[in-house]
């Protein structure tokens, strides 16, 4: 456990803080969760590095500096009430939850979501609920929230999450555009919405409808799997 530790003020410093990711908090938490406990224990060696990797059934955990940028992004103070679409191991839920004062989390792929909500439960995450639901509608019982964060490309942006958005409350998504993925992060202002650009990304799609099939999501699925790009962004370029 120690080496773990190492390994992730390591991945701090190189990966973030020298990337120009400076948010105290962010960076904090991503000191502190255990991301090797998020990845098949075959690639526990590999939870470090800079990189996508493979967590079954297709899907991938992002690599840190993606995970860092997107939360830094959302500029949590400790108080909101927090979306996130697309659950995936539950490593960016359990950064979400150290930084706000509840997070619900929605995933398409139901034994993921199990998985994922074990992970949580036995790391002692008491503020994140995860559930096996369709992201593209959101979660109107649960609306409104003050941030939204979606984890998979969509091909627009879907108007049910801006509908669930508070007013000042931001929203962060990557979007197709046709020959690249780019990351947005939009902010609604009473009627309107604030929209701004931010860096180039790739992400497994977005895709609507629960899905319950029951496959080896550990070997074979890792095997595979994703190629490791998903969940990945750009180092260096800044929100314009």
């Amino acid at each position: 456990m120690k080496d773990f530790a190492v390994a992730r003020r390591r991945m701090v410093r190189e990966q973030l803080q020298a990337a120009g990711l400076d948010d105290s908090r962010v960076l904090k938490a991503m000191a502190e969760v255990p991301r090797h406990l998020f990845v098949p224990r075959a690639l526990h060696h590999r939870a470090h590095q800079p990189s996508a990797l493979p967590i079954g059934f297709g899907q991938t955990i992002s690599k840190p500096f993606t995970v860092g940028l997107m939360t830094s992004l959302l500029e949590l103070q400790g108080h909101e009430h927090v979306l996130e679409v697309g659950t995936g191991s539950g490593y960016q839920g359990a950064i979400l939850a150290r930084l706000a004062g509840d997070v619900v989390s929605v995933e398409r792929i139901a034994p993921l979501a199990d998985r994922a909500r074990t992970t949580l439960e036995e790391l002692g995450y008491d503020n994140i609920r995860v559930h096996a639901h369709d992201g593209t509608c959101g979660l109107a019982d649960d609306a409104p929230f003050d941030a939204i964060m979606v984890t998979a490309c969509a091909p627009h942006l879907p108007p049910h999450l801006v509908s669930q958005l508070s007013d000042g409350g931001y929203l962060m998504i990557p979007v197709n555009k046709g020959r690249e993925q780019i990351l947005y992060r939009y902010q609604r202002q009473g009627v309107e919405v604030i929209i701004e650009q931010s860096v180039s990304c790739r992400f497994v799609p977005l895709l609507d409808g629960v899905s319950t099939e029951s496959i080896d999501d550990i070997g074979p699925a890792v095997a595979a799997g994703s190629d490791g790009s998903a969940g990945e962004c750009s180092e260096g370029e800044q929100l314009a």
